[in-house]
């Protein structure tokens, strides 16, 4: 079992979007990067993120100079999304989840944002 956000983690997610068909058909044609920042983590405050190019993606413990959007959560949301026990659109509208940068992508892309939910939901991770 890999524990969530490490880097195994980010090799394996990869993996496991790249593999997942509703994923794929929604990042087709789409370029978007993503800065997750992560607060309140057993081992601090991280980022990480996921870059979307050619028809490809990529999750990694890496920063961008120039993401599309940088979306904010605690440790306790980004687990909470991930195992699918809280819904993004949610954690956002209650304040869970902050979002800076250019809002018109992530809502034009807002199919990668839940399929990328969706697929990771029963990836199997150690929280």
């Amino acid at each position: 079992m890999t524990q969530f956000l490490s880097d195994e983690y980010m090799e394996e997610a990869t993996s496991t979007l790249r593999a997942n068909e509703g994923f794929m058909n929604a990042i087709r044609g789409v370029d978007l990067d993503i800065q997750f920042v992560v607060t309140d983590s057993p081992e601090g405050d991280f980022e990480y993120r996921m870059l979307v190019r050619n028809d490809d993606v990529k999750l990694s413990r890496e920063t961008s100079d120039k993401p599309d959007a940088t979306v904010t959560n605690s440790y306790e949301t980004a687990a909470g999304i991930s195992k699918g026990e809280l819904n993004t659109q949610m954690a956002f509208i209650t304040g869970k989840l902050k979002v800076a940068g250019n809002m018109a992508a992530l809502m034009r892309n807002q199919s990668v944002i839940n399929h990328f939910a969706t697929a990771l939901s029963n990836f199997e991770t150690e929280y």
